[in-house]
C-alpha cells in the first residue's frame, strides 16, 4: 500500500471500509497513530455517515493513565486482499486513526523528507 506524508507531517494512508460485507466500499484516509495499539478510531460523524452498527462499550486506558469507557462499532476493511471485520472506536476528533493493531506483521516505511509512505 502506498500513502503519503502531508504538509503537517501526518502519515496518511487510504483504506477501503464497508458497513457490511456486501455493502459498497468507501475510501477513508487514516492517520497512522503508532501510539494507539488498537485497529481504528473514527470520528462520530464518519461513523454516522457510514451507518456502522454499534457494538458494546469498551474500557481503555489513555496516555495520561485515565480509564475511560468508549463506544465501539463494527466495519469491514479491505486489507491486503482480505475483507476483515474490525472494531472501530468512536471519538470526537477530526481524523480517522489507524493503530498498530493493523500494522502487526507488516513493514511500515515513512520517509518524511520525501513525504512518502509504504506499507507492505
Amino acid at each position: 500500500m502506498i500513502g503519503k506524508v502531508d504538509s503537517q507531517g501526518r502519515a496518511l494512508i487510504d483504506i477501503e471500509v464497508r458497513q457490511a460485507p456486501n455493502a459498497k466500499s468507501t475510501t477513508v484516509t487514516a492517520w497512522i497513530d503508532t501510539a494507539f495499539d488498537g485497529h481504528l478510531v473514527f470520528p462520530r460523524s464518519l461513523i454516522e455517515d457510514l451507518c456502522l452498527d454499534s457494538l458494546v462499550k469498551t474500557e481503555a486506558i489513555l496516555a495520561d493513565g485515565a480509564r475511560v469507557s468508549l463506544d465501539t462499532f463494527v466495519c469491514y476493511v479491505d486489507w491486503f486482499g482480505k475483507q476483515i471485520p474490525l472494531q472501530v472506536i468512536a471519538n470526537d476528533g477530526k481524523f480517522p486513526l489507524l493503530g498498530t493493531g493493523l500494522l502487526e506483521k507488516r513493514v511500515l516505511h515513512i520517509d518524511y523528507g520525501a513525504k512518502t509512505l509504504t506499507l507492505e
